[in-house]
């Protein structure tokens, strides 16, 4: 059983770099798909719109579908078809396929990004310890490499054909192969609301808080990388060279406090982590609202890398763990599909909202807006503690006791 979900750990994490390369790749060359279609500033924000929005109706269509096929069969064919629509996205030729590829890849990424959190949750539950932070460390590796590649693909003037095509050849196969050994949690699917055994579980309201976070964090998150160059540049007064580096730290320190942030949850349990996080952000966002040069803001953008990375794979461990204590191992499913619409909730949310106030109001001041918002995760910061008298089912292993605890339960 070790070896297998060893195997069903590393088969996912790649899932989850793959993610990130097809990802970043689109939304790094948004300029370049703008000028091959010939899509206008008036019609470009209705496209990229489009994508979270039909994302979420993928998340929603994905928690409905996860009663009948389990979440390793979602991900294992969505994962291909994000990838032959980023393909597509890069070879066509005309305004209508660009928005038949787009939808592809907006539907695809709603149930690939639900179908893998659920994954990553229910391995944490095997697991019995916090791991979720390790898989999203492994998507901000996959946007650093999907946005080097980009680059590349930019300085070389290559067509986006030309860039995107090799990394389809290469990822596809590897993110097939690879399937094969995802670990479902072999669970029973449970209708939404109920337990096991059929008795009401007070449906998802306790879910609220926990979207809440996940609106906030992606605010927080589309904003630096849709501001950041814009904010260093014209507000800040740095070359267009340097407005560039801020999202490529972000970026850094983002993969950094992934990459250590499971062993804080195992130490500290997940509350203080959280509230650590969310204090960080929000003293990362005060340094950029109030930064006198470009060095300062950019001292920012990585206190907001370090803030920001543990508030996304700790709301969907949070939301997995207490759906199996609310309503028995197949809630959890439900819960990560729901709480993902949120994702897209956010990202919608954060960029026209910035934007708007920093055309209206100051640049300046817009920051302080996220800033304000990502402290409201303080209030809620509890929501992420297990309950301790519906801890330790029989579907749970004895460690599972380290995740996502107080300290008071070390």
């Amino acid at each position: 059983m070790t070896d297998v979900l060893r195997r069903g750990r590393v088969s996912l994490a790649f899932g989850f770099l793959v993610q990130g390369v097809a990802f970043a790749l689109l939304v790094t060359r948004i300029p370049a798909i703008q000028d091959r279609y010939g899509v206008s500033d008036a019609l470009l924000p209705v496209f990229l719109a489009a994508v979270p929005i039909l994302a979420g109706v993928g998340s929603v269509t994905t928690e409905r579908l996860v009663r009948r096929v389990p979440p390793s069969r979602v991900l294992r064919w969505s994962q291909p078809v994000v990838l032959l629509a980023l393909l597509g996205v890069g070879a066509g030729e005309h305004m209508a396929g660009l928005g038949v590829a787009l939808a592809a890849f907006g539907l695809a990424v709603g149930a690939l990004d639900a179908s893998m959190n659920m994954l990553g949750v229910s391995l944490q539950r095997a697991y019995g310890r916090s791991i979720m932070l390790s898989f999203h460390a492994a998507y901000s590796a996959g946007g650093i490499v999907g946005a080097s590649l980009a680059w590349a693909g930019a300085h070389w003037g290559l067509a986006l054909w030309v860039s995107y095509l090799p990394v389809v050849l290469v990822l596809l196969p590897a993110a097939l192969a690879g399937s094969r050994w995802y670990v479902d949690g072999g669970e029973q699917r449970a209708v939404p609301g109920t337990t096991e055994g059929g008795r009401t579980a007070g449906g998802l309201a306790w879910l609220l808080p926990l979207c809440l976070v996940m609106t906030v964090a992606y605010i927080g998150d589309s904003t630096v990388s849709n501001w950041s160059a814009k904010y260093l540049q014209d507000v800040l007064g740095s070359s267009e060279q340097l407005a560039t580096v801020p999202y490529n730290v972000y970026m850094v320190t983002t993969l950094l406090g992934r990459a250590i942030g499971d062993v804080g949850v195992r130490r500290f349990g997940a509350v203080p982590v959280v509230r650590a996080g969310a204090l960080v952000a929000a003293v990362g966002f005060a340094v950029v609202a109030g930064a006198p040069g470009a060095w300062v803001g950019m001292l920012g953008f990585t206190l907001l890398g370090l803030g920001l990375c543990v508030l996304v794979p700790q709301t969907f461990a949070a939301a997995g763990r207490q759906a199996v204590e609310r309503g028995g191992p197949g809630a959890s499913d439900a819960a990560v599909a729901r709480l993902n619409v949120f994702n897209y909730v956010g990202f919608l949310i954060g960029s026209p909202l910035v934007g708007a106030l920093g055309d209206t109001w100051s640049y300046r001041g817009a920051m302080l807006v996220p800033m304000v918002l990502v402290l409201v995760t303080l209030v809620y910061a509890r929501s992420f503690a297990a309950e301790p008298d519906r801890y330790g089912g029989g579907h749970e292993r004895a460690r599972t006791a380290d995740v996502g605890r107080g300290s008071d339960g070390l």
